[in-house]
């Protein structure tokens, strides 16, 4: 079981046009980024880490939308010149073993009007691992481990801007290669645990996109197995992770002490990673979890701390994972712990703040935020017909771009919920829209 895995090459080129010709830091490079991403046209969610895996020779090649950012900023240079590798195509033959393409970031997207198709018939072709058949798959070494990384950072990608449906089977054919890999392999010491780790990764990830297609069990179980492999593998970091999500499914699931407990326990296990952002995160999980039961005192000390570490600013030791909590989301999910408190007025205006704050970012998680606003003002004892009717509106207007069960699916519940309300002119204007939407969009999945 000695095997000498070579390590990535760094990208010399890259790093020497930051520091030589930008003379910039990484977050700073990071910056500069999302802002000619942004006047391209192009959002990004761009950090100091993914910056680090370039220069560190963890991907080999960056997917297509920071190449054309990449090009732009060093007025004209490609990817060659900037010291990435091109991919070569995939080899056909399955018994070769664990495609390389892998190691890279998602190839060139579709075109808008063939990306609903891309989704469904193309998503798991793309980042399904190869599977295993027959005998053990033999040594395992870094390529393997990266296979798996670079699979969790593209379900991630597909998964910001879509959510689609057919992503969670392609993350379970990855996630049982990579069992496989473990189960059967021959590996060393080493090896085996950043194995553990990029599998605990990829179970979280699969456990979200279980989570974002209605699959509650499912979710729940992958982030336990996600939970058992960072314990094994001996990171806090995963295992903080693993606590968080657990938190997030049973504030959902209706189970607010076990979404506080989980929080607690992320707390606990986050607190020595030097991330204050990663435990604002859990501390405002904690508070979802408080809200839910009807403390608001116990809401608004959560949500105090949370504020309080997340004014601290980002850290390098915030996990790449973690871009996703910006201030707009910070924002949003306080709205949510304010609607669960009944708190109307406040969770209407955080939500505004939340979608003010995301700008052009971030699309998907702009319209839930609305969505779920919509629902609130729908289903409560008090309902509001009328508040939810412009809400609901609003998401309408997202559903060309963003193809989200999950958003799909709070749209048929707000329509549900308001059928009580159809001579209410605003909702039966809604419902009405509603319906043309949804039956040109191909209804809610």
């Amino acid at each position: 079981m000695n095997d000498h895995p070579s390590k990535p090459s760094p990208n010399t080129r890259l790093r020497a046009v930051r520091e030589l010709e930008f003379q910039m830091s990484r977050s700073e490079f990071a910056k500069k980024v999302k802002e000619t991403g942004k006047a391209m046209g192009e959002n990004v969610a761009c950090g100091p880490r993914l910056v680090a895996d370039w220069e560190d020779g963890n991907v080999l090649c960056p997917r297509a939308v920071y190449q054309r950012i990449l090009t732009k900023m060093t007025h004209g240079r490609s990817m060659t010149d900037l010291g990435f590798t091109l991919p070569a195509p995939p080899a056909r033959d399955a018994r070769s073993g664990p495609s390389l393409t892998g190691a890279y970031e998602r190839p060139d997207e579709p075109a808008p009007a063939d990306r609903r198709a891309f989704l469904l018939d193309g998503a798991a072709a793309l980042l399904a691992l190869p599977l295993t058949t027959g005998p053990a798959p033999g040594k395992i070494g870094i390529r393997e481990v990266r296979a798996v990384t670079a699979a969790v950072t593209t379900l991630y990608a597909h998964d910001h801007d879509h959510g689609s449906a057919p992503l969670r089977h392609a993350a379970s054919q990855a996630l049982h290669t990579a069992y496989q890999w473990l189960q059967s392999g021959t590996y060393t010491s080493s090896t085996e645990t950043k194995l553990r780790t990029a599998t605990g990764a990829l179970s979280i990830a699969a456990g979200w996109l279980s989570y974002d297609s209605g699959r509650s069990a499912d979710a729940h179980s992958l982030y336990g197995e996600a939970l058992a492999a960072a314990r094994i593998a001996d990171d806090p970091a995963l295992e903080a992770h693993a606590f968080g999500c657990l938190s997030l499914l049973a504030k959902a699931s209706g189970r607010p002490r076990e979404a506080i407990a989980a929080a607690q326990g992320a707390q606990a296990v986050a607190r020595n990673l030097g991330s204050p952002r990663l435990l604002s995160l859990f501390h405002m999980r904690e508070a979802g979890g408080w809200a839910l039961m009807g403390d608001a005192t116990a809401t608004d000390k959560a949500i105090v701390r949370a504020h309080t570490l997340y004014a601290k600013g980002p850290s390098d030791a915030d996990l790449a994972w973690l871009d996703f909590y910006a201030p707009g989301e910070l924002a949003g999910l306080e709205s949510l712990a304010r609607a669960d408190l009944g708190q109307h007025e406040r969770a209407a205006a955080g939500a505004e703040q939340a979608v003010l704050l995301h700008g052009d970012a971030f699309t998907r998680n702009r319209a839930l935020y609305t969505a779920d606003v919509a629902i609130q003002h729908a289903v409560r004892d008090r309902p509001e017909p009328e508040a939810a009717a412009e809400a609901a509106g609003r998401v309408l207007a997202f559903l060309p771009e963003v193809r989200s069960d999950r958003l799909l699916q709070s749209l048929h519940n707000v329509a549900g919920a308001l059928q009580r309300h159809g001579r209410v002119p605003a909702v039966a204007s809604w419902i009405e829209e509603y319906r043309a939407t949804t039956a040109t969009e191909g209804g809610p999945a």
